[in-house]
């Protein structure tokens, strides 16, 4: 397989990355033939993935400019996945002129194409790092020096921990990552489930069959344990709530129903 110039040295291009499937969900171009394989084996088993993609999309800009609104002005956003239209750092410096934006990813491809979309945004970076070290991530983005870690931030977790497997302890990722926040602070959050969407759990265990072979395994949770994660944190009205009715732009029941997949959530710490 020819490696484009944007592909980074040393990246298995025969391995799915659920980065760069995720990128072809929502019509990016970096993304490998792998990659478009496994995202259409996934598509013919749940037809409306790109379309929960893009809701889970439209839940993140929403909840970005709820902590905009709320005076937040710094931002963390783990998993942060290959830039598309409409990020994190173009929603909140939008909504707040000199917010500032720290992505964090461990796929080289998603890394390399940020340092490029951010190529002289003072405020705005990329770390790469894993969920599965918080206190590596804690460590890099204090040496940083873009985020005042007495100040408020808005942590992002967004389709990203329904990568980790329970045994990579991801309750105790994010607690030790939620202790290190400052009051005020909230957690914007997005999990993969099949309770009570129109998607069965039988589609769910196929699809994640299909991402066994990518880069990362893809775990489907129930309510509770999704819930699990905003220990410590109050959770913003509504509640955790499937994501097109978190705060919605427009009314829910005009959304195609398939897109009620999933939780979502935002929770505030006092």
């Amino acid at each position: 397989m020819e490696r484009p110039s944007w592909a980074p040295q040393g990246i298995d291009l025969s391995v799915p990355s659920v980065s760069r499937i995720y990128d072809y969900y929502l019509g990016g171009s970096h993304n490998f033939e792998v990659d478009r394989e496994a995202a259409r084996r996934a598509i013919e088993i749940m037809p409306g993935l790109p379309k929960i993609m893009q809701a889970n999309r439209a839940f993140m800009r929403r909840a970005v400019r709820y902590a905009v609104d709320r005076g937040i002005t710094q931002f963390l956003d783990i998993g942060s996945g290959i830039p598309t239209f409409g990020n994190v750092h173009e929603v909140a410096q939008d909504a707040g002129p000199g917010a500032r934006v720290v992505y964090v990813d461990n796929d080289p491809v998603a890394v390399a194409h940020s340092r490029a979309v951010l190529e002289g945004n003072p405020h705005a970076s990329v770390i790469a790092a894993d969920l599965r070290k918080p206190r590596t991530i804690l460590d890099s983005v204090a040496s940083g020096g873009l985020l005042d870690p007495d100040r408020p931030v808005a942590l992002l977790l967004v389709a990203v921990l329904h990568f980790l497997v329970d045994e990579d302890e991801p309750w105790a990722a994010v607690a030790e990552l939620r202790d290190a926040l400052a009051p005020g602070s909230v957690l914007v959050l997005t999990h993969a489930s099949t309770e009570g969407g129109p998607t069965s759990s039988e589609q769910g265990e196929r699809v994640e069959q299909v991402y066994r072979k990518a880069s990362s395994q893809l775990i489907m949770r129930s309510r509770a344990q999704v819930e699990r994660f905003f220990d410590g944190f109050t959770f913003a009205d509504p509640g955790l709530v499937a994501m097109p009715d978190w705060r919605p732009d427009t009314p829910p029941e005009h959304e195609d129903p398939v897109v009620f997949t999933g939780f979502a959530g935002v929770g505030y710490k006092a």
